[in-house]
């Protein structure tokens, strides 16, 4: 096994570099907008991310810090939008990203709700399927005898050995048989919106809501559709949203299942009956994410539960507009398409409004890491 990562300095020390940027030390003062955010909302969502939990996909290991400012954020809860800031700047040190490469670039995500059924019928004939047994995830930056440079999981054989998992079109094409199913959904183009976002709410026919997690994927590497279908039918880069991308997908459904093959990887879910109707998804990092203050980053080089400081626009739910973005968020989960020391996605919530600025979040990002103090107790 071996294994990498993105911080070139002992954990209990102020990084000044990661992989591909360097990082500037800064005052709170120098940062727009910072003194009008609301802090309470994202002390709670730091909270949140200090609980023990499952993580479903491995990430650096945080600076032994950061669970000195968790004990210390218990006891803030409910103190006020003050105090509650004035606990980020007592507990942590700006650090202005400074990427060697492309600029900070954020996208959004959203949980999405679709109608579906836990059991197979005409209307609902697509399974969505649950981890196989025989799937083994790699950890990052672990690699393994047997599974080419660059997966992340793989399959294990009967024999113990280990290979590549089938591809999204070996798995429709039925060369796992035997998979779990965990409901049945209207269509292939529902489940891989489903896939693409993590993480899904399900209404069944008797109005009740059934909670999908992520499970698991097959390791290949992600691809964009989005990107793919902009470059084959010469559509504007910034007119590519996610619904002109499901429209065209719904509207050919024969095509369709051909070119989602394209995106080679797979996600697998499972029933997430311990989330309340009013929570939010399972991100990566094993706990509930938090709309507008939770965000995806790079695991290789970013350790969860690390607060960052995002500043830039995003669009709001009038097309053509955009709003202020200045907002203090949390590392809370990550992505297969989310790769650089500059590049986040933020969690909008759930639903069509949501899903609708989400897709429409193509912006740059100026991003402050906030790293914890270690001279603290």
């Amino acid at each position: 096994m071996s294994v990498t990562t993105g911080i070139s300095h002992s954990v209990e020390q102020v990084p000044s570099t990661v992989a591909g940027a360097r990082l500037e030390r800064g005052s709170f003062d120098s940062l727009a907008g910072w003194h009008e955010d609301d802090h309470a909302a994202a002390l709670t969502a730091f909270v949140m991310g200090c609980k023990r939990a499952d993580v479903l996909r491995q990430g650096l290991e945080p600076p032994a810090a950061l669970a000195r400012a968790c004990s210390a954020a218990l006891a803030m809860i409910g103190s006020g939008k003050q105090m509650a800031r004035l606990f980020f700047e007592s507990r942590f040190v700006p650090l202005a990203i400074l990427p060697d490469g492309p600029p900070g670039f954020l996208t959004g995500y959203f949980e999405p709700e679709f109608r579906g059924s836990t059991v197979r019928t005409d209307a609902f004939p697509v399974p969505l399927f649950g981890r196989p047994d025989d799937l083994v995830t790699l950890g990052q930056g672990e690699s393994a005898a047997g599974v080419p440079q660059g997966l992340q999981a793989a399959r294990r054989s009967a024999d113990g050995t280990l290979g590549p998992y089938p591809t999204r079109r070996e798995i429709e094409e039925g060369a796992v048989p035997g998979l779990p199913v965990v409901a049945w959904l209207a269509n292939e183009v529902d489940r891989f919106v489903m896939q693409v976002q993590g993480s899904a709410r399900l209404r069944l026919s008797d109005g009740s809501l059934l909670r999908v997690a992520y499970a698991g994927r097959n390791g290949h590497p992600y691809t964009s559709l989005g990107r793919l279908l902009s470059q084959t039918e010469a559509i504007p880069p910034a007119e590519m949203t996610m619904d002109r991308l499901v429209a065209r997908l719904k509207g050919d459904p024969g095509w369709a299942r051909r070119f989602m093959w394209n995106n080679a990887s797979f996600v697998f879910f499972r029933v997430a009956p311990e989330l309340a109707p009013n929570s939010g998804p399972i991100g990566g990092a094993g706990v509930p994410l938090t709309a507008h203050r939770s965000v995806a980053a790079d695991r290789a080089i970013w350790p969860y539960g690390l607060p960052i400081w995002l500043y830039g626009t995003t669009p709001t739910a009038t097309r053509n507009l955009t709003e202020p973005l200045r907002r203090l968020a949390v590392i809370q989960d990550t992505g297969s398409a989310i790769v650089g020391p500059a590049r986040f996605d933020l969690y909008f919530g759930s639903g069509a409004e949501a899903g609708f600025v989400a897709g429409l979040t193509r912006h740059g990002v100026h991003a402050t890491i906030l790293w914890p103090r270690a001279d603290l107790p």
